[in-house]
């Protein structure tokens, strides 16, 4: 018997464009005094290193000089946050959908009137819950374009009418 196998080998997208882990906050740059501030620490930096030999071996030499501009981005950029989405689903929906879940329960055990009328009333709740929070959510969203407009941040802009766009994307691990 004979078989014929072939074999396909492919990149995660994720692993491929992961970087050290340390994404900068570049956007620090734009304002002024953190930019300044940056410019004398890295020529600071460079400053001591040439103090050091140049019989140094050149690996050493660039594993010097990365680390020095890492160091000094680090203290004085920061660490780029990754984006956290708002959630819509906060805490107090998990009580109120606790609240329904119960009052279905007891009418499922007991199938009284009262107990019918409760559980209308709770969901009538829940849903009127629900549907104001959703609501807030997406006035908040619309705040948040109407500022970005403003000010003319249309990076920033786009970015949120995406995300706004794209709507629920499971997260896949």
């Amino acid at each position: 018997m004979v078989a014929k196998v072939s074999l396909r080998l492919a990149v995660s997208k994720q692993v491929a464009q992961k970087l050290d882990g340390e994404r900068f906050n570049l956007r620090k740059l734009n304002e002024l005094e953190i930019r300044k501030q940056y410019q004398i620490e890295i020529s600071n930096r460079f400053a001591a290193l040439e103090n050091l030999s140049d019989s140094e071996d050149i690996n050493r030499a660039w594993e010097n000089i990365k680390q020095n501009i890492k160091t000094s981005a680090k203290e004085s950029l920061g660490l780029h946050e990754l984006k956290h989405h708002k959630p819509l689903f906060y805490e107090e929906c998990v009580g109120f959908s606790d609240q329904r879940k119960q009052a279905k329960m007891r009418w499922v055990q007991d199938p009284s009137q009262s107990n019918v009328n409760n559980l209308n009333n709770v969901r009538l709740e829940v849903s009127r819950h629900f549907k104001n929070k959703k609501k807030g959510y997406l006035k908040g969203n619309i705040k948040e374009l109407e500022t970005k407009s403003k000010i003319k941040n249309i990076r920033d802009l786009y970015n949120v009418i995406k995300d706004f766009k794209k709507g629920y994307q499971p997260r896949i691990q």
